[in-house]
């Protein structure tokens, strides 16, 4: 069977100047439709019909044939049937012939190769490339506006609506002449919005250069009563800023996918690091990134073999012999590294999407109101603790706040302390920035709760929760916290809380000043420019 790709890319563009030759994704324009004629299992010839010399030549390049097209072919009223027609050799038999428009740059050869399969095994005279896109629309007749429909509906819900894309027709040959491409048996081939882009204007440029580069993204991460939370919820926030649906793979061993709450991003279980490996292997990562804590060499050196040369690995709080194997490191919580792969410090703390919105608070003459959180576990049940100091009659004047997260064990039982007309305990709420800022004083651990009370300049007592935690270097009094270390007694508990709560103004604000002193929006912004430098 003998099938010709003809390409046609004129030198004359008036929206954008130069089209077909501009760099995109690293690649002249054209490269693209030639690219995948070269590599379609099913197309035997190409051709390029042409005036410009530039297209001449990269076609020269990729050693396939063009053709000269003449002046009048070139004219903005001359349809495309003629032009095909006039670039087909009439010498020999052909069974196909493919019309590719060089302006479809993110089609790929997978979907172009399905399509012309489809029309052979269907015996089709012409298949167009389309996308399904039903919306309410309108359409004037006789001067007045009105719907195309019988009823509002909601888009997943309305008939199709099939758009032609510019990726390809696909036509017998019997079909072509100059003057038409559609033979008399006619299909649609539905193919992916993302490979649907038509380069028309400079804002479609900029969106197929977006779609050329886009990284195929998998995080492996896991959370529980012993490491926490803080893990789980980095990743959520860091996942939404890839242009791109990232994969979440946990180990089910470790991790409830209940702390995942309603994410729609796509969660897959894992028994061990040996089927970890095995999904890479099938789904060719360009960007992996781990938070799983400290890595070993034994399973980088796994990670990296299956990912392929081409992959970049990134970890989270990696201090273990592992990380000397990964592109990039991020340890917000620790001050320093003598590894050249690792940015350490708050300059990388992620920052919640919904703290940018809120303001330090206004430091009050009194403190009324404290807020007790020790993020998504509290292994240690400092929470515990000190629900049974501040349910005394001594702190009925003071009203608590106790926040419990996901993977805290013993919720129905603290959730009795709501007796109390001054405690209000919660569960895994969601708004944790507004909650933050209608309090005076907090209590927490170690983590990054103390981050996000530092950006709301909340004078803080912090506790460890575990040997790990003790590293953890902004939590610390030179900052504006007061860190009393791992597993306290009740007794430095209570008095240093006593301490807190008779903080004049002036102490407290001088607490706020040295928090506020640290950038700690930006975070996000410097992790993710340094992973595109990659």
């Amino acid at each position: 069977m003998r099938i010709l790709a003809v390409i046609p890319a004129r030198a004359g563009s008036k929206g954008i100047p130069n089209k077909n030759i501009r760099i995109i994704g690293e690649h002249p324009l054209i490269y693209y439709s030639i690219n995948n004629a070269l590599n379609s299992r099913y197309i035997t010839d190409i051709v390029v019909t042409t005036d410009s010399e530039e297209v001449k030549l990269i076609a020269k390049k990729m050693r396939v044939n063009y053709k000269d097209r003449s002046k009048e072919l070139c004219a903005d009223n001359i349809t495309l049937d003629s032009v095909i027609f006039d670039a087909i050799p009439k010498d020999q038999k052909w069974d196909y012939i493919v019309t590719m428009q060089p302006t479809s740059p993110t089609l790929t050869v997978e979907t172009l190769d399905s399509a012309i399969k489809y029309a052979i095994d269907n015996e089709l005279d012409t298949l167009i490339s389309a996308i399904n896109k039903p919306h309410l629309s309108w359409s004037e007749v006789g001067g007045k506006k009105v719907p195309n429909y019988k009823e509002r509906l909601n888009r997943q819900y309305l008939p199709a609506y099939y758009i032609e894309t510019g990726a390809f027709v696909i036509s017998k040959y019997a079909a072509v002449s100059p003057s038409s491409r559609i033979g008399n048996k006619v299909d649609i081939y539905e193919i992916p919005e993302e490979e649907s882009q038509d380069i028309d204007d400079f804002s479609d440029l900029l969106s197929a250069e977006l779609s050329l580069k886009k990284q195929k993204v998998a995080f492996y991460v896991n959370g529980n009563n012993e490491i926490g939370l803080g893990h789980i919820y980095r990743v959520l926030e860091l996942a939404d800023e890839f242009y791109s649906k990232p994969d979440i793979y946990y180990n089910y061993d470790k991790t409830d996918p209940v702390v995942f709450g309603d994410t729609t991003y796509n969660l897959f279980p894992v028994r061990n690091e040996l089927e970890l490996y095995e999904k890479c292997k099938e789904n060719n990562y360009t960007i992996f990134i781990n938070d799983i804590l400290s890595t070993t060499t034994y399973y980088m050196s796994g990670l990296k073999s299956s990912l392929g040369k081409n992959a970049k690995i990134i970890n989270f709080e990696d201090d273990g012999e592992g990380s000397l194997l990964a592109d990039l490191v991020f340890n917000a919580l620790y001050s320093n590294s003598t590894q050249s792969n690792t940015y350490c410090g708050e300059l990388y703390y992620v920052c919640p999407k919904t703290f940018l919105f809120f303001n330090p608070i206004d430091i009050k003459d009194n403190v009324e109101n404290v807020l007790i959180t020790f993020g998504g576990a509290d292994p240690q049940n400092y929470t515990d603790r000190l629900l049974k100091i501040v349910s005394k009659d001594e702190y009925k004047k003071y009203n608590f706040t106790i926040v419990l997260g996901k993977a805290k064990r013993n919720v129905e039982e603290l959730m009795e302390y709501n007796k109390y007309k001054n405690i209000q305990v919660l569960y895994n709420i969601k708004n944790m920035p507004e909650l933050i800022s209608e309090n005076d004083i907090a209590v927490t651990s170690r983590g990054r709760t103390g981050y996000e009370l530092a950006l709301m300049g909340i004078p803080t007592i912090a506790m460890s929760q575990n040997e790990r935690e003790e590293r953890h270097s902004f939590v610390c009094n030179e900052n504006g916290f007061f860190y009393i270390g791992l597993n306290p007694d009740d007794e430095l508990i209570e008095n240093t809380l006593k301490e807190y709560l008779s903080l004049s103004m002036n102490n407290r604000k001088e607490l706020q000043n040295k928090m506020l002193q640290h950038d700690l929006k930006k975070g996000r912004n410097r992790i993710v420019s340094l992973i595109d430098s990659l």
